[in-house]
């Protein structure tokens, strides 16, 4: 199917032979019994015009560059590597590893065969050779005549550690700052084609570090950020392949977080705050209150955070505020000790904050005294003050219900004679319940000594500290005053029963000469009621019933009577409607009656009895008759 494929492999293998001689260090020993030492990897590079023996097949080494043309019917990519122990080759196309088939074949001597070449097999080939001490991989460029070719990846890589990193076009470059950072635009082409690099479709001038397809990034800082284009153009075309450069920046703490200023501004004085620090912070927090826990970190991209208590995650009630910077402990007793930190990791490194929270105890204490009960006297004492204190404050006492209290003992005060004063008794009852009245107490000047005695003083003792109290007042001046009550006014309303109709007078405050007065002057006397139950005309109604009626059977199960009953007033005898009886239980209108068993022969009602053929038969006889009320 291939007449050429035997042919070029055999010229392979010959050209193997001289050609990896040719390019052996001289490191490797290959004299006979001398034994090599341990080398990694190392493929021979060979840069020349690709060899084209004829129009159909065409040979090459790597770092060449093989144009195909319209008659090309084989491409054989030689990969010759040195090494001990022996590398283990492998090849590449655009970063992705080489499935072979019938048309793309690995040969005994690792070189790649691309049988009838077509479009799609355009492209960069990595031949790859490792060993147990390392790794070493160059490309080789199959392309058309036409427009250039772009070897590019869709790798990303990470830097996190290194002081220079570098990647091909096409990659993602996440690094950290003050890197410098390497971008590899391989072009191949033909006519070959010149590169221009563009940072944000900007170009770039030759301060940049350009050479050889090579892009310089130094001393990489968040300003450098961006998206960096590589464009390849010749005669025939152009493109283009991007990379873009990520600076990462891992966490680092803040002073200050100004989200959790603003949150606490809202959440009322009664809630603590604090900040994580690496080292670890504390706070005093009151039992039963709620806590804020902030954790002020910066990096690029935006860490993520987590939250831990005790090195696990939280399982306590709390809320996660300010897109995770800010934990809201509900209620600081359900963590009673333990330490709270917050995770925060981004692509550039992790840093962890803490903080823990220290519980103030409510306390009972009874160290300030309460105010003397007396001036003088033998009675005076002082008692403790009992105060439920928290952190020094005092707090409502129930938050130390559950302490026990300390014993309290009273103290004495102000054990000496008080001053000559005035001594007075309750007032007398007043002379007079209304119209003015008076009422009188004693007055006396004593002295109360330390030992609880009363001494009698001169008048004159006590008018020299006060003005003596009155010893007599009039009372009860107010205008005597009664209840007086009109005439009952009419009965009136529906009677639903006895004397439950109504009647109204007119109950009023005034004085002895008729005078009317606010009723707060009779407040003392008790009130007559202004209305009362009553018994109206249209309330003397019963019911009346007539005689039973006779029964409609003599005997048996059937027979009933009935008799009327009507609502008719007791005076008049009228009938009234139904409705106005219904206070009264209604009698019964019919009722069974007759209730026996009948003797042989005899019928219900109206009939009568006959013997036929030695039997006894009935015939009922149909009469007329009146039909009653039920």
């Amino acid at each position: 199917e291939y007449p050429l494929h035997r042919h070029v492999s055999g010229f392979t293998s010959s050209l193997r032979t001289s050609s990896a001689e040719a390019f052996l260090p001289t490191s490797v020993g290959l004299a006979n019994g001398l034994r090599r030492p341990h080398q990694k990897p190392a493929i021979l590079r060979k840069i020349s015009a690709a060899q084209q023996l004829s129009a159909s097949e065409v040979v090459t080494h790597l770092g060449q560059t093989v144009v195909l043309a319209s008659g090309t019917l084989s491409v054989l990519l030689h990969c010759e590597a040195v090494g001990n122990p022996k590398p283990t080759i492998s090849w590449a196309k655009n970063g992705e590893e080489v499935k072979y088939n019938d048309r793309m074949l690995l040969q005994p001597d690792d070189s790649l065969q691309i049988l009838a070449p077509i479009e799609a097999d355009v492209g960069f080939y990595a031949c790859n050779a490792s060993n147990a001490l390392g790794s070493d991989s160059v490309s080789i460029a199959v392309t058309l005549a036409g427009k250039p070719l772009i070897k590019a990846s869709r790798a990303t890589v990470i830097n996190t550690e290194l002081p220079a990193v570098t990647a091909d076009i096409g990659s993602t470059v996440k690094t950290i700052q003050r890197a410098n950072v390497t971008i590899s635009c391989q072009v191949a082409g033909v006519p070959e084609a010149e590169v221009t690099w563009f940072k944000n479709k900007v170009k770039l001038s030759s301060a940049h570090h350009l050479h050889d397809g090579l892009l310089l990034i130094a001393n990489v800082s968040l300003s450098d950020q961006g998206l960096y284009s590589c464009k390849a153009a010749n005669l025939r075309g152009e493109v283009t392949e991007s990379s873009q450069l990520l600076v990462l920046e891992p966490p680092q703490p803040l002073p200050y977080l100004e989200d959790l200023t603003a949150v606490l501004s809202s959440a009322g004085t009664s809630t603590h705050s604090v900040l994580t620090s690496p080292s670890g912070t504390k706070m005093t927090v009151s039992p039963g209150s709620s806590a804020l826990i902030g954790c002020a970190v910066d990096g690029h991209p935006i860490p993520n955070i987590t939250w831990l208590y005790s090195g696990e995650p939280l399982s306590l009630q709390h809320h996660l505020l300010a897109a995770g910077r800010i934990l809201q402990i509900l209620n600081v007793s359900d963590a009673p000790d333990g330490e709270f930190s917050c995770l925060a990791q981004n692509e550039a490194g992790s840093l962890t904050q803490k903080t823990s929270l220290a519980i103030q105890e409510y306390r009972w204490s009874a160290d300030k005294l309460m105010a003397c009960s007396a001036s003088c006297g033998h009675k005076g004492v002082q008692l403790p003050q009992l105060r439920c204190l928290l952190d020094g404050a005092e707090v409502n006492i129930s938050h130390c219900k559950e302490k026990p209290k300390p014993a309290l003992r009273p103290i004495e005060c102000n054990r000496r004679d008080c001053p000559s004063r005035w001594m007075v008794t309750s007032w007398s009852p007043c002379t007079q319940s209304c119209g003015g009245g008076i009422q009188m107490r004693r007055v006396t000047c004593q002295r109360l000594t330390a030992k609880g005695s009363s001494v009698p003083m001169s008048n004159e003792a006590c008018a020299q500290v006060s003005k003596r109290p009155m010893d007599t007042q009039n009372c009860n001046r107010q205008p005597c005053a009664e209840w007086v009550a009109s005439s009952w006014g009419q009965c009136n309303g529906p009677c639903i029963g006895p004397r439950l109709a109504v009647q109204h007078r007119q109950v009023f405050c005034q004085t002895k000469d008729g005078t009317s007065v606010s009723s707060d002057q009779c407040s003392v006397l008790p009130r007559p009621l202004s209305t009362q139950n009553c018994w109206t005309d249209v309330c003397g109604v019963h019911w009346r019933v007539s005689l039973w009626t006779v029964c409609t059977a003599t005997c048996g199960n059937y027979g009933f009577q009935s008799r009327r009953v009507d609502c008719v007033h007791v005076r008049t005898n009228k009938p009234m409607l139904e409705h106005h009886c219904s206070w009264r239980p209604r009698p019964v209108n019919w009722q069974r009656c007759n209730i026996t068993p009948c003797e042989n022969g005899t019928l219900l009602g109206g009939g009568e009895a006959v013997w036929h053929g030695g039997k006894k038969e009935g015939r009922v006889i149909s009469q007329k008759c009146s039909t009653g009320p039920c």
